[in-house]
Formats: C-alpha cells, structure tokens, sequence
C-alpha cells in the first residue's frame, strides 16, 4: 500500500477521503485533454457525411461532452463539484488515421484542478460517436486519452511533451 503522504486521497490512516481544499486560495486553472476513436474508413466517410441513422454524430458527441465535464463530481467518486468558468470541446475527423480526434478544454477559478473534467468530456464525447456508428462498426477503438496541459494551483503548469505526428 501506498504512504499517504504520497497520494492525497488517502489519509494517514491509509483510508480513502476526499482531499480537504477549504484552506487553499482559488486561482484561475486549466485542463487540456485529447482522445481518439479509430474506425473502419466507411464509417468515418458516413459520419462526416452526416449519414448516421441516429443522426449527427459529432455534434451529439460535443454536447454530450459538455455535459459530462459539469457532472465529473457525480461520476468520480472523490472529485470535488466546481464551478467551470469555461468549457469547449473540438471533434475533428481525420481521414489519415480513419479517426475522429477530441480535445477538451476546462477552466476555473476554483481550489483545485480540472483535469479529471477534461479528460471526462473526451472520454464521454468519444463514447457517443461510438454508441452513434455502433451500428455499422462494432471494432471501434477509442484509444490515445490523455492530458496534455494543466496550469494553475500549487503544481503550477504541466504540459505533456507531444511526440509529432
């Protein structure tokens, strides 16, 4: 097992809790996170067609996305509810690679971070282009979720150095 002094959601008994922030300061704070869902290159053609029979996949997908990212409190057990000041989500089909790309962008004042948001509304929106193409392509992989930015608190800034491509 883990020491408590190095995960925050244990206390030093080892138990799990949910980390006290009422002493830190708000600070402004942002998320960047990114995923994938590769497809069969028919599917990806219909889909950037508009063509689906439940309908337009990426803007279903965009919403649902947002949706999430106000509700990852709800869905993660340990997360502390926030208010976001700030919310987008971008779903870019890529002919190349047969995908769609997703990158999530959260923002707060708040006491603590927005990573898990972000990286919720990439996860949930990839989720619906699944659940839309379903139909027609049951091998989709959803692959690649990951942070790429986060910035604000005590940490300061992380970025993930992206390998080109």
């Amino acid at each position: 097992m883990a020491k408590s002094d190095d995960l925050t959601h244990l206390n030093p008994e080892g138990e799990v809790h949910i980390v006290n922030v009422g002493e830190k300061a708000g600070t402004r704070r942002v998320a960047v996170a990114e995923g994938w869902i590769e497809m069969a290159p028919a599917t990806l053609e219909r889909l950037i067609a508009g063509d689906l029979k439940k309908g337009d996949a990426l803007g279903a997908a965009r919403i649902a996305g947002l949706m999430a990212c106000k509700r990852t409190w709800e869905l993660i057990p340990l997360c502390h509810p926030i208010a976001l000041t700030h919310a987008s989500l971008e779903l870019t089909p890529d002919r190349d690679r047969h995908a769609v790309h997703c990158q999530a962008r959260t923002e707060t004042v708040e006491r603590t971070g927005v990573e898990m948001e972000a990286l919720t509304a990439v996860q949930v929106a990839l989720l619906t282009v699944y659940d839309m193409c379903k139909a027609m392509d049951r091998g989709m992989r959803i692959t690649g979720v990951q942070l790429l930015h986060k910035s604000g608190g005590r940490s300061g800034t992380w970025d993930r150095d992206r390998p080109a491509g």
